[in-house]
């Protein structure tokens, strides 16, 4: 009894969260504030003012407060390069960050803990500043986090000469299904150098995050709680596609692009069952215009109702003149909304982790078509560990021709490998609904976390 009381005269815990300013790591450190926020946690989002400014739809009930990146008026494409961008980011950012916890406290709203992006590793650095205990997020598969810890540790060489097989990974990859930044780190340095070095100080994170979900990688997490506090609270989606919960969240709440939302519902509405192929290749994602032509054209071949997503600032890349025979183009969507429909039958993807984890959750087959990143390691999962679809593998010159494009639509549309792959998806969506649902490992996860937070 005496907990209780001290607990209800005293103000609830209050967690700062600071993603990556980018849509996909935005969107689960989101849906963590919301699990956070109904179990009594008092939560801040903290976001760049070029982000804060320019987000064109933001209904989320997460308080934000925004600090300078360094670019305020135009934010990372105003920068001259990824690495120019980071520094900036960590010079700027690091005072800003400082600035807005010392706002924070004056106003009598001190921060108990700060849970930021793996990326930003000089956010624990201003935490402990102030006393306050930090927790690393990350927003990848902990299978590639594994890879990434072993090239920081310098047990991994890059690029790899040989198949990779590594303590807790649960397959072998071979060099060119690990990550972009592991089989040609000449090609994005910038990059690369962030992506290893988010492990530099993690041993004085308090809390490791992922957004992960215990059983979809038993092994890959059990092989990390060895040496860090990890807790797996994923699939980080709106709650209303898993274990409703949380009542009314269907959506992320905040989005960087403007959603045809009403065009593709009513699309899809006059589809039948299973009849469509959704594709999409990210908020990030950049075709070569050959590989976008091939995409467009494989579509179309396919002789299937689908629904692409291709970015105004991808739009250009079309093919002239070009017509989708039996597709809907729109410029964005509302992504789990579209993979809930009944009339989806599959996903061509980019194999992104935010899409693996939406796609898992909601029981769609996949064809796999990574691009860069972790992407490449995330499609070798969903085929091969996962069983939920097949990958679309590219020519020597690295283009997935229009004719594999089809073959794998076709197989994962009419053929025996969609029937396996459908029959895994609802196995892995039952599972998923489980983790988070109450009582399940990533519930069990956020609680612990919270009485952490109290003590």
């Amino acid at each position: 009894m005496a907990e209780q009381h001290k607990s209800s005269n005293s103000k609830p815990p209050h967690v700062l969260l600071f993603p990556f300013p980018s849509q996909g790591h935005i969107n689960p450190l989101i849906q963590f504030a919301k699990r956070l926020l109904s179990k009594g946690v008092k939560t801040t989002l903290v976001t760049t003012i070029y982000i804060s400014k320019t987000s064109p739809s933001s209904n989320t009930s997460i308080p934000i407060e925004p600090i300078s990146d360094g670019f305020d008026e135009g934010g990372y494409l105003s920068a001259d390069s990824s690495e120019a961008y980071v520094q900036k980011f960590r010079e700027v950012g690091s005072k800003s960050l400082a600035n807005l916890i010392k706002k924070l406290e004056s106003e009598g709203n001190p921060i108990d803990a700060i849970v930021y992006d793996s990326f930003f590793v000089w956010a624990l650095d201003v935490a402990m500043q102030f006393g306050i205990n930090g927790g690393c997020f990350f927003t990848q598969a902990c299978a590639v986090y594994n890879i990434y810890y072993h090239v920081h540790k310098q047990l991994l060489s890059i690029p790899p000469v040989a198949t990779v097989s590594l303590p807790g990974l649960p397959l072998q990859l071979q060099p060119w299904e690990t990550p972009s930044f592991v089989q040609d780190p000449g090609s994005y340095p910038g990059w690369a150098h962030g992506v290893f070095n988010q492990f530099s100080n993690i041993h004085l994170a308090r809390w490791v995050f992922s957004t992960t979900f215990y059983k979809l990688e038993e092994q890959v997490i059990d092989w990390m709680r060895k040496m860090w506090a990890l807790k797996a609270i994923g699939p980080t989606i709106p709650s209303m596609y898993l274990d409703k919960q949380l009542e009314d969240d269907f959506d992320y709440g905040m989005s960087l692009f403007k959603p045809n939302h009403i065009e593709c519902m009513k699309w899809l509405n006059d589809k039948p069952k299973g009849s469509v192929v959704y594709v999409s290749f990210g908020s990030g994602g950049k075709l070569e215009p050959k590989q976008m032509e091939e995409v467009a054209w494989g579509l179309n071949e396919s002789d299937t109702n689908f629904l692409w997503v291709v970015r105004e600032t991808e739009k250009e890349k079309l093919p002239k003149g070009y017509v989708a025979s039996k597709g809907l183009v729109v410029t964005w969507c509302r992504q789990v909304e579209v993979l809930a429909h009944e009339s989806i039958g599959c996903f061509v993807t980019h194999c992104g982790f935010n899409s693996t984890l939406e796609t898992l959750s909601l029981g769609v087959p996949v064809v796999g078509m990574p691009q860069w990143t972790d992407q490449p390691t995330n499609a070798k999962c969903l085929e091969e560990i996962w069983g939920v679809g097949v990958q679309v593998k590219p020519d020597e010159k690295g283009i997935v021709t229009r004719e594999n494009l089809v073959s794998c639509i076709k197989e994962i549309m009419e053929g025996e490998r969609g029937v396996v792959a459908r029959r895994n998806a609802t196995k892995w969506r039952d599972l998923a609904i489980q983790a988070v649902g109450k009582g399940g490992s990533s519930d069990k996860d956020i609680d612990e976390f919270v009485s952490q937070l109290k003590t």
